[in-house]
């Protein structure tokens, strides 16, 4: 299918851009490389939460605390997994609360905090790692659920875990939205049924589980190495935040009257998804307890054999078929998600390399066919090295943008506001971009024991305290003068009169369609306004909007039609 058809050479020519009917349709494209407009944000703080929230129902958090229990011991595991969680909810917020006031997704938000349009690419390729690698995991997870349930070979199980999710994903949040509403009383109740039966039935269990060694050579005690190593397994869901800000994005504006049910829906569905994250370890790690003794430590950290076992203790005679059954709804609802936010973070990372948009229809196929080989090649096996190597990369990208956020704006060392669009960007700042770069490749070096082995286990931690530091620092060294490459100069204002962004729409000057004005610049190369979709799409321009603009810095003040409280 062609993507576009240039019908006329010449820049000011009305409409030379048409696109083909998937990236026309709102309900398939999601505004997957925009700013989600006002009209299309018609959902509920409570619907966007509890959608958000229905991608928390993978079992990957099972499988994860059952291993940091087994290899680290009860008192290593708990603590690794408390402190990731405080890490990962602290450094939730201020990227929670920045997506949901200016509705753009985490592609769009680093763009703007620190890294530049085509500086943020490599985040985009990070993300995406994590989408389809934790699809992977939560795939691995469904075909154990199909070949012990239903005695489908993993091979096949892994294809059918992989064409199942790709009906509901293309429809977006639309369907999502149906999906997660409706299933999810479902779910929590059969993800906590077995904790409620174990207690009422075998209470002393949960005693003897504060003795539980493992495989830990330290036993059950305390270890440092051990908090390190399980903290940096753990701290691999610090890139989830950004699937949570992808249905953020969809908030409605907040105002007077929706002020404290929009903080609730942004805090819950936001940072406020690691809570139960952290609940599901910590029930990951007693449920591998619980088994252990029947199955053996190789298998007592696969969800599916924890919970045949836990709904033994109150249905036996159905536990197999009830287990397999919450094992599929389970990764049927974060997998639709994995795919979902993997489609957005690919159109990202191919509009600006290509040039070249063909729908994000196209790239969940791409996305799933990678977790689809990952599986295949018997990713579960490797957990804990593939997760411990990624937090070091996933952490130095989280690190980055919350400095920018929380630290560099507050002093003034980068703009108030996020601005995400090509036409007023830098290519590259070296504030985010540079930061990061630094902060993983020093944390990686530490994880292959470049400073001994307490520099491995806490490596991940490493990368978030340098790029924290760094961040503030190059902002000091370059006077903030590559985040802004020239300012918005359209005439029609940025607020409306309610002091909210404004919903008045201007037709690009490319594609003539009509794009509210958060999404559209002036583009002085086509003689008129320009939506960031055909901007970011725009080969011949070379950037000649910003021509000039690296003889100076760029005032980080924001212009006064922007001031967005």
């Amino acid at each position: 299918m062609t993507e576009i058809v240039d019908r006329e050479a010449s820049p000011a020519t009305a409409s030379s851009r048409t696109y083909n009917d998937w990236t026309q349709n709102d309900t398939l494209e999601d505004y997957s490389l925009r700013y989600a407009p006002k009209s299309f944000r018609r959902w509920t703080p409570y619907v966007v939460a509890t959608t958000a929230l229905g991608g928390i129902a993978y079992l990957a958090d099972f499988a994860i605390g059952g291993s940091i229990a087994i290899s680290n011991g009860f008192s290593s595991a708990m603590v690794a997994i408390l402190a990731a969680a405080v890490v990962i909810f602290l450094t939730g917020i201020p990227i929670s609360y920045y997506s949901a006031k200016y509705s753009i997704d985490m592609d769009l938000l680093t763009r703007g905090a620190g890294f530049g349009y085509l500086g943020s690419t490599l985040t985009s390729v990070i993300y995406a790692s994590f989408t389809f690698i934790f699809f992977a995991l939560e795939g691995s997870i469904m075909a154990q659920a199909l070949e012990l349930g239903l005695h489908i070979p993993l091979a096949i199980g892994y294809l059918i875990c992989s064409l199942i999710i790709l009906p509901l994903v293309i429809y977006g949040m639309t369907a999502l939205s149906r999906m997660q509403v409706w299933t999810q009383p479902v779910w929590l109740v059969l993800m906590v049924a077995p904790f409620v039966s174990i207690a009422i039935q075998e209470p002393g269990r949960f005693s003897q589980f504060t003795h539980f060694a493992g495989d830990s050579p330290t036993g059950s005690g305390i270890s440092m190495l051990g908090i390190g190593a399980g903290a940096g397994v753990a701290l691999s869901l610090i890139a989830q935040i950004g699937e949570q800000v992808d249905y953020l994005r969809f908030m409605p504006d907040k105002t007077t009257e929706n002020s404290k049910k929009w903080w609730g829906a942004v805090l819950s569905a936001g940072p406020g998804w690691v809570i139960l994250g952290a609940l599901k370890q910590i029930g990951g790690a007693f449920l591998a307890f619980y088994i252990a003794g029947s199955v053996g430590l190789a298998k007592a950290n696969e969800p599916i054999q924890q919970y045949v076992s836990g709904f033994k203790t109150f249905a036996a005679p159905v536990a197999l078929g009830l287990a397999t059954f919450f094992v599929i709804l389970s990764q049927i609802k974060i997998n639709s998600t994995n795919a979902y936010s993997g489609s957005l973070s690919w159109s990202n990372f191919f509009s600006r390399l290509t040039h070249r948009h063909p729908g994000r229809v196209v790239y969940i196929f791409l996305n799933v066919g990678i977790a689809l080989a990952l599986m295949e090649g018997g990713v579960f096996g490797f957990l804990n090295t593939v997760l411990g190597f990624y937090s070091n990369v996933a952490i130095a990208w989280i690190g980055a943008v919350v400095a920018d956020l929380v630290i560099n704006k507050p002093l003034e060392l980068s703009p108030s506001y996020i601005e995400f669009k090509r036409a007023h960007l830098h290519n590259f700042n070296p504030v985010g971009f540079g930061s990061m770069l630094i902060a993983s490749a020093v944390s990686i070096a530490a994880y292959f024991e470049a400073f001994g082995d307490y520099g491995k286990a806490y490596s991940p931690f490493i990368a978030l305290f340098l790029a924290m530091v760094l961040s503030p620092l190059l902002a000091v060294l370059t006077k903030g003068k590559y985040y802004i490459a020239r300012v918005d100069d359209l005439d029609e204002p940025l607020l409306g009169a309610n002091g909210l962004p404004s919903a008045a729409t201007l037709t690009c000057s490319v594609c003539a369609t009509d794009f509210e004005r958060p999404d559209v610049a002036n583009c002085p190369f086509h003689h008129g306004a320009i939506c960031s979709l055909c901007c970011s799409l725009e080969k011949d321009c070379h950037d000649s909007c910003k021509s000039g603009a690296e003889t100076g810095p760029v005032s980080l003040a924001m212009p006064a039609v922007r001031s967005v409280d």
